[in-house]
């Protein structure tokens, strides 16, 4: 199918030509064809109107943890430990099957809606975390997170045949729209087997894998592993082979200069999850410290239990004001850098050719409606989209040249069908003693 998008204001996000007025954008199969300021030639199947509108990459959402969806808002006002074990893991002991996909079709429905095309998720029940992005049509890289608390030969773990089995099946599926990731959940929940970090890292690289690890979420966390081994957890993972096809680092809101300059190394990026470290008083990690360092940061929500809301478009936000005023510099992320981080930046932790507008990248764009009174007037489009917009601004999304939602209805996601499995199966099977 053939899709034109006309006079359209097209944010970019390439160098060579980064804001485009009355632009056209041309989609053919699942990727973008034509990227101008004429029309182009050929036939179009649909030829969509941009008048009012911004065009820009979708969103790339570099961390999250979908099924948990089903706990949004629950154990609130508690610090990240406290949180885990009295609230979010009796919960997650009553997850199954028919759960974990009404949470995941909610999480894929508000991601879609509100304008994500991308995500990274690290979670277990993958297998059925897969099966829900195949049918809402988004882009994810999946992960089977990996603990592991006493020593023993990682490979016959259940956890490990899960991950092999969830590769087999999964990675490259439907033109490599689905990806599966390597994953250690933490060097909390594993330092007591340091063979699975070694082990998994080898595996990484036989597979061609990247890598979703937490890091150094806590000053609990990061201190703890320096007393237990010396080191950091990014110097540690570093010592064994952890890091060797590069990785997605969540949160990284205490590493140090040290590991920012062995992260820009190895190529691991930084996912920057600020709402879910302010949520949990975690704390903030050091994006324009990372930044010079020459870290790639991307953005990520995190599970929804700990932010309530998978709207990148506050991450955006949070990210392109918050350290402005922890450093007191105007400039200390702008704009630009904020929309890279959920863009661009995101395509290269993902290791995806997505996150900007140019001819043969994958089709994954989204449309912001700019006659909203909260977007009016606008004086500069990227100042717009960076602090004044939000989900519900986002008209149209498309992922791989497919449109997902298009004005407020959901074309692969039947949401009644969603909401009914959520009342009459999974809250009440969690939450109901």
């Amino acid at each position: 199918m053939a899709i034109l998008f006309e006079q359209v204001t097209a944010v970019t996000m390439d160098p060579t030509q980064p804001i485009l007025h009355n632009a056209y954008v041309a989609v053919e199969g699942n990727s973008i064809s034509y990227v101008g300021t004429q029309p182009p030639q050929g036939t179009f199947t649909r030829t969509i109107s941009g008048a009012g509108k911004v065009l820009m990459p979708g969103l790339v959402n570099a961390h999250t943890h979908l099924p948990m969806t089903l706990m949004r808002g629950y154990g609130g006002g508690c610090d990240l430990q406290h949180w885990l074990n009295d609230y979010i893991f009796p919960a997650e002991d009553k997850l199954d099957s028919r759960s974990v996909k009404a949470g995941t079709m909610l999480a894929l429905a508000e991601l879609i809606a509100s304008g994500t095309t991308c995500v990274a998720d690290m979670y277990y029940f993958c297998d059925d975390i897969a099966q829900c992005v195949d049918t809402a049509g988004i882009n994810a890289n999946l992960s089977r997170s990996l603990v592991c608390f006493q020593e023993q030969d990682p490979t016959q773990m259940e956890s490990w045949k899960e991950m092999e089995a969830l590769y087999e099946k999964w990675n490259g599926y439907d033109h490599g729209r689905i990806l599966v990731d390597a994953s250690v959940h933490a060097e909390y929940t594993s330092f007591a087997c340091p063979a699975l970090w070694e082990t998994l890292g080898n595996w990484a690289v036989n597979h061609h894998c990247n890598m979703q690890v937490h890091i150094s979420e806590t000053q609990s966390e990061h201190e703890d592993c320096i007393h237990r081994h010396g080191k950091t957890p990014i110097a540690l993972f570093d010592q064994y082979g952890l890091w060797q096809t590069g990785g997605v680092a969540a949160h990284c809101v205490y590493v140090s200069e040290e590991d920012m300059d062995l992260m820009a190394q190895r190529g691991i990026t930084a996912v920057h999850n600020p709402m879910s470290n302010l949520k949990l008083a975690s704390g903030i990690a050091r994006v324009p410290s990372l930044l010079k360092h020459g870290v790639n940061v991307a953005l990520g929500t995190d599970g929804v239990a700990s932010n309530n809301s998978h709207d990148m478009f506050e991450e955006i936000k949070l990210a392109a004001t918050l350290h402005k005023g922890v450093t007191r510099d105007p400039m200390a992320v702008s704009a630009h850098e904020a929309l890279s981080m959920a863009t661009v930046n995101g395509a290269a932790a993902l290791k995806r050719n997505t996150g900007m507008i140019a001819e043969g990248k994958q089709a994954d764009l989204i449309l912001v409606d700019f006659t909203a009174p909260a977007l009016t007037p606008c004086h500069d489009v990227e100042e717009n989209l960076a602090f004044s917009s939000n989900g519900s601004h986002v008209q149209l999304t498309m992922a791989m040249g497919q449109i997902l939602y298009e004005n407020g209805q959901f074309l692969t996601i039947d949401l009644e069908q969603v909401q009914h499995k959520l009342k009459d199966y999974a809250l009440p099977h969690i939450f109901q003693k």
